[in-house]
């Protein structure tokens, strides 16, 4: 069983960085994307970022590509998701998800749909406020 744990939350003044870890448990393969998705009340969670452990490619939403970035560590466990030049829109519940995918590249917006992913944390607070 995947299990996800997320830690690294945070309040930061506008323009502040972050950063978020995924502490994953169960992965018996690299054949995993590990996606982070956003959630503000009222609201469904929206696809961030997501990483493909089998080849590292990366993929970012449009609103925050060139001030996120997604890495793991050596041996793929913890997955990372560094927030920089933070604004308030930014402000949510931060979640990471695993699921299997052995399909090669994710194209177009694939990576964002939650259907791909099977496991889910239980989420990290990230607020942006003056």
């Amino acid at each position: 069983e995947v299990q996800l744990v997320e830690s690294g939350g945070g309040s930061v003044q506008p323009g502040g960085s972050l950063r978020l870890s995924c502490a994953a448990s169960g992965l018996f393969s690299d054949d995993y994307i590990i996606g982070w998705f956003r959630q503000v009340p009222g609201k469904g969670r929206d696809p961030i970022s997501c990483l493909s452990l089998s080849d590292d490619t990366p993929y970012y939403a449009d609103s925050v590509e060139g001030r996120f970035t997604i890495s793991s560590d050596d041996d793929k466990k913890t997955i990372y998701l560094q927030l920089d030049k933070l604004e308030p829109e930014d402000a949510g519940i931060y979640f990471c998800a695993a699921g299997e995918w052995v399909l090669g590249r994710l194209y177009g917006r694939l990576w964002g749909r939650q259907s791909l992913y099977s496991a889910w944390g239980q989420g990290t607070q990230v607020t942006v406020s003056s």
